[in-house]
């Protein structure tokens, strides 16, 4: 059977017509986005047998980035074509499903991991040798003291982690619009609002975090001792003051959800969806940030916030949804602590047992 082309205009399709991604033709769907200023380019009529008014062909379109905003589209007649299930159609239309168009490649991803890593310790360094120049002794300093310079040093290795990531990741601009994007529009649409799937996601994690609590203490035995992780070390700030309760729910509750969704879930998780599936990525993503934390008895709750996180952004495409059930999670323990504090329970002992 005879082939024909159907091609783009000479000039490039207008912004108005083009998908959110800037593509006129979606591979996902094989359908133009728009018709308009497409031209058929009929073969000769004599390779039709006379039945020019009758040709309906299957076409499959494959396109080429020319240049910033043109694009040309071609089918190939002699490829074979393969019927798409209806199965598969709408599994790959289920968000989570679907991968970014990543810009940058292998070596940048990499660069960017390890840049942040590196900065992110050294800019520990530098606080600590600074602050005795600033006449802050740690063994001296009161409460309140610690919980400032805690503040400070997290809003340092904030703006120093993003400015990298940032800085290097720049450099591939313009790119797609659902990468690194924070959009507070239309929280409550039910395909993608971003803070109606926060809250869903936050339920879902709650709830899958206890059975798997629970299920770990029943293999286990007894919990193990809590006295290295981050919130063992800040309960002496936890319902000391106002200005140290303040200080921490700024740090767990805005500056850590920020960070760590902006790297492991807006970068990383990202990033892997350019070689493997989506939910493989969201796999990935969630135990390099079990990982991150150093709690190796607590890896397997932190996982599955780390799924519940990287899902919720691949359902929304907005960094908002994690960092937001990120937040929820974090200065809703510390505010739960403080209240707790203040009623006269002794919080170490509850968290032991929990």
């Amino acid at each position: 059977m005879a082939s024909y082309l159907l091609l783009l205009g000479a000039t490039p399709c207008p912004r108005a017509l083009l998908s959110p991604l800037a593509k006129p033709f979606s591979l996902r769907t094989n359908k133009f986005t728009s018709l308009s200023n497409c031209s058929l380019i009929y073969p000769p009529f004599s390779l039709l047998n006379g039945q020019k008014d009758n040709l309906f062909l299957p076409l499959r379109f494959q396109f080429e980035r020319r240049r910033k905003n043109a694009f040309t589209c071609s089918y190939n007649g002699k490829e074979k074509l393969e019927p798409v299930s209806s199965e598969k159609s709408s599994k790959e239309e289920w968000p989570i499903f679907q991968r970014w168009d990543v810009p940058w490649g292998w070596q940048t991803s990499s660069l960017v991991m390890i840049a942040s890593a590196i900065s992110f310790f050294l800019t520990g360094l530098v606080e600590q040798s600074l602050l005795p120049y600033f006449g802050f002794q740690g063994t001296e300093a009161t409460l309140d003291e610690k919980a400032v310079v805690l503040l400070i040093g997290q809003l340092s290795v904030t703006a120093v982690v993003l400015g990298v990531i940032y800085g290097i990741t720049n450099t591939f601009r313009p790119f797609a619009d659902d990468i690194f994007r924070y959009d507070v529009r239309e929280p409550f649409k039910l395909q993608n609002g971003w803070l109606l799937w926060a809250g869903i996601w936050l339920i879902g994690a709650v709830i899958a975090i206890a059975v798997v609590g629970v299920g770990t203490n029943l293999i286990n035995g007894e919990p193990p001792q809590r006295e290295t992780d981050a919130l063992s070390r800040l309960l002496p700030l936890i319902g000391s003051s106002s200005t140290s309760t303040a200080s921490l729910v700024v740090i767990t509750g805005v500056l850590a959800p920020l960070l760590e969704e902006t790297i492991f879930r807006g970068f990383l998780m990202v990033s892997l969806t350019k070689w493997v599936p989506t939910p493989v990525a969201v796999a990935i993503s969630a135990a390099t940030f079990a990982l991150a934390h150093f709690t190796p008895s607590e890896f397997l709750q932190l996982f599955v916030l780390g799924a519940a996180l990287g899902l919720s952004y691949a359902q929304t495409r907005n960094l908002l949804t994690p960092i937001t059930i990120h937040a929820c999670w974090n200065s809703g323990v510390i505010l739960l602590l403080t209240f707790l504090q203040l009623q006269g329970y002794d919080i170490k002992e509850l968290l032991q047992a929990t």
